[in-house]
């Protein structure tokens, strides 16, 4: 099992709508997140990731992005290895967020 759930941006919407416990971490480079990255989202990096760890809530849902949703595929895989019981890799990553909401 991959540990994970495929998630879409309207299925996204519908949950950041329904609920304000969503996390959201973003793993793109820190240039891309500053550029443009979805409200209330973390950039997950390899130097915060065990704080982040660390102080998020592991009962809450993750919704990990990355570019297109490949990468993001793995990091939730690792997220829901390292104790997160719902994580979600955003299909399309932040660039079908970015045409969605544009």
């Amino acid at each position: 099992m991959s540990g994970f759930k495929h998630l879409s941006i309207n299925e996204l919407i519908h949950m950041s709508t329904e609920s304000n416990d969503i996390q959201v971490v973003d793993i793109r480079d820190a240039a891309s997140f500053t550029a443009g990255h979805i409200e209330g989202s973390t950039n997950l990096t390899n130097e915060n990731l065990a704080d982040f760890i660390g102080a998020a809530d592991m009962d809450k849902p993750l919704v990990v992005v990355c570019y297109h949703g490949m990468s993001s595929q793995s990091a939730a895989t690792y997220l829901n290895e390292q104790g997160f019981d719902n994580v979600y890799s955003l299909d399309g990553g932040f660039s079908a967020w970015s045409l969605a909401n544009s």
